[in-house]
């Protein structure tokens, strides 16, 4: 088991920051800090248990049909999570809505069953899966939190800038969504260089 496997994806590998994978759901729900979040949580639920599976699984897949059997396996979680949210967090999945099941075809998840858990042990595929989407949780949370701060003057629905704020409602807004992640890629770039000197 190596801990690496676990500090790759939030910071070295990140798949938001670095990767730029996964830009579907990280531009199109990360409205609030709470919907990143959520979204961030439902997929590393996802990532691990699939990343489990298919390492437990690995040889006994025939290499002809892997991609199909992968997608069978991570579609099975994917409706577990959906259900367990619907039931137990409905406003988090009226929210996120459409998607949840888009899960499915995140790429970050398909990238790691295809190339880490379909080749390593159980231990060290988990704990890619929750390095993976912990990084990929943090950076929906980090983006969710920029918009919401901005276009609403509000963090996890907390009042921050008072009443008298006028927000930027463009950070809301589709293109605030491209905005903020730029800065935040820029920002992450920087550091990343300096830290390197």
């Amino acid at each position: 088991m190596n801990l690496k496997n676990l500090t790759n994806g939030l910071f070295k590998e990140n798949p938001i920051f670095v990767q730029l994978l996964g830009m579907c759901p990280t531009l199109a729900v990360t409205t609030s800090a709470e919907n990143g979040i959520g979204m961030g949580l439902a997929t590393t639920a996802v990532l691990v248990s699939s990343n489990l599976v298919i390492s437990l699984l690995r040889k006994l897949i025939p290499a002809k049909v892997r991609i199909p059997a992968y997608i069978v396996i991570i579609a099975s979680f994917v409706t577990i999570v959906g259900m367990v949210m619907e039931a137990f967090l409905p406003a988090l999945y009226g929210a996120l809505g459409l998607f949840i099941p888009l899960i499915v075809v995140n790429c970050i998840i398909l990238a790691r069953a295809e190339s880490f858990a379909s080749k390593n042990n159980i231990a060290d595929s988990v704990l890619d899966g929750v390095g993976m989407g912990l990084g990929f949780t943090l950076a929906l949370t980090v983006l969710g939190a920029v918009r919401e701060l901005f276009g609403n003057g509000t963090i996890f629905n907390l009042s921050i800038f008072g009443a008298g704020y006028k927000p930027a409602l463009i950070m809301i807004l589709p293109p605030g969504a491209f905005l903020a992640l730029g800065i935040l890629l820029a920002l992450y770039n920087v550091y990343q260089i300096k830290s390197a000197k």
